[in-house]
Parts: C-alpha cells; sequence; structure tokens
C-alpha cells in the first residue's frame, strides 16, 4: 500500500538526517548537509522499492533515474567542496548563533531539507506502487526528459570546473558552451531531471501527485535556494556579471541577447 511506502520513506528520511546532523557536530561541518541532499533521494528509491507489496517495471525505472541523479550530484558536490572547510553560509550560522547553533542548524538546515526531500520524492515514492504495467509512451518521454536534464547539469558541470581550473580565468564570467545560453545550465538541468522522474511516474496510481514533488524542486532552485542565492553575491565576485544578466537567461536557454 501507498501508505507503507510513505510511512517507510518518511522513516527512512529522518534517520538519514539525523544521522547526517551528527556527523555534522563531529566533523564540525554542516557543509556535508549538501552532499547528502542527493545521496538521501537515492535511499528514498530504494528503501521505497522494497517496502512495495509487489514489483514495478516503472518503479525501478525511476529508482534507477534517480540512484544516477543522485549519485552524480553528491560525487561533484565531494569532489569540488573536498578540503575546503565549511561553507560560508554556515561559517555565518554558526558565528551568529554561538552556542546554540547544533540546535539551530538541526531544525533550520538537516531537519527543513529532510521535509523537502521527502515531499520533491513524491513521484519517486508513487512510482514504487505494485503494477504489472511495463513502461508507456509518457514514461518513455519522461526518461527523455530526465536524461536531457541530466546531461544540461552534467556538461554545465564540466564546463564550469574546466573554466575555474585555469586561474587567468579569476574573477571573470563563465559565458561559454551552455552558459552562453542560460547562467545557470546545472539548475535547468536539475528542474528538468525531476520533471522527468514526475512524468515517467505518472502512469502510476495518483501519480498525478508526484507534479507537486516536481514543481516544489524546480521552485527551489528558481526562487528559493538556488538562483537567488548563488546571484546575491555575483555582482561583487564578478565585475562583468551584470552584462552577463542582461543578455543571458535566468533559467530556460535561449540564444543571448544582442548576439
Amino acid at each position: 500500500m501507498i501508505v507503507d511506502i510513505f510511512s517507510s520513506s518518511a522513516m527512512a528520511v529522518g534517520v538519514l538526517m539525523l544521522s547526517v546532523w551528527l556527523l555534522s557536530l563531529l566533523l564540525k561541518n554542516a557543509s556535508i548537509v549538501d552532499i547528502f541532499w542527493g545521496l538521501g533521494f537515492v535511499v528514498v528509491a530504494w528503501v521505497a522499492n522494497l517496502s512495495s507489496d509487489g514489483p514495478s517495471d516503472v518503479g525501478l525505472i525511476v529508482a534507477v533515474m534517480v540512484s544516477i541523479w543522485g549519485f552524480r550530484l553528491a560525487g561533484y558536490l565531494w569532489w569540488r567542496n573536498h578540503g575546503k572547510g565549511e561553507d560560508f553560509r554556515y561559517v555565518a550560522m554558526r558565528k551568529h548563533y554561538g552556542g546554540r547553533f547544533p540546535l539551530i542548524s538541526l531544525v533550520t538546515v538537516f531537519a527543513l531539507q529532510g521535509v523537502l526531500m521527502f515531499v520533491v520524492s513524491i513521484p519517486v515514492q508513487l512510482a514504487q506502487q505494485p503494477s504489472e504495467e511495463s513502461i508507456n509512451v509518457l514514461g518513455v518521454i519522461g526518461v527523455l526528459v530526465w536524461l536531457i536534464g541530466l546531461l544540461f547539469e552534467s556538461v554545465g558541470d564540466v564546463q564550469l570546473a574546466r573554466f575555474k581550473a585555469h586561474p587567468e580565468n579569476s574573477g571573470k564570467v563563465m559565458d561559454k558552451g551552455l552558459w552562453k545560453y542560460t547562467r545557470h545550465p546545472n539548475y535547468f538541468g536539475d528542474a528538468c531531471a525531476w520533471w522527468g522522474i514526475a512524468i515517467t511516474a505518472l502512469q502510476s496510481n495518483m501519480g498525478w501527485l508526484g507534479l507537486f514533488g516536481a514543481g516544489v524542486m524546480s521552485f527551489l532552485l528558481v526562487r528559493v535556494s538556488g538562483v537567488p542565492m548563488l546571484e546575491k553575491t555575483m555582482h561583487k565576485r564578478r565585475p562583468d556579471y551584470v552584462a552577463y544578466q542582461e543578455r543571458t537567461s535566468g533559467f530556460i536557454p535561449r540564444k543571448p541577447k544582442n548576439n
């Protein structure tokens, strides 16, 4: 039953985020929550799969899609942040709250991300319901949308990493490759990946509810923790960013203006 899948997933998220919080206290580094964001969805996918009363081709396909997405994101973030210490956001929080930081971080960082993880993963959980149906045309479309998203974020991350690897690019704006058509190909790719997952899950019972999860992910990327948070400081760190902002789409790829 879907109730069993939801309850098992919620329990898995709770145990995972509590464990990551305890680990962050030992390491004195709350930044590890970013790496476990992607891995958390992988955990939800397979816990939900194992909690199902029967097999589902769609459920297995969705679980694999989530696993590829989650491991790629976690691996990239670990590679990018390894050895660099705690992210400046958490350093600022730690300084502001002092001795209360552990409890504050539990509620406002780890618990909050756990709730969002559960909500965003609704299509993943719905897809795990028992079904004898094979993937249909709608599911194939979903996989293709997911693949486009995965390629966008993967290629975008590689292009940016190569750009940053050259010292002469310090302080400059990356506006080549995919970054020529959108200021955030990685976030656009993330959104596409989750809409693809939600579309694939549509053939499941009550699969339409999964669209809410993809919508929440897109909202977070466009309005909350993705684009706004990153661009808040870009003007100070990149003098040419205003001009780049004026000619380049903020999210959906399109041809640059005046080009």
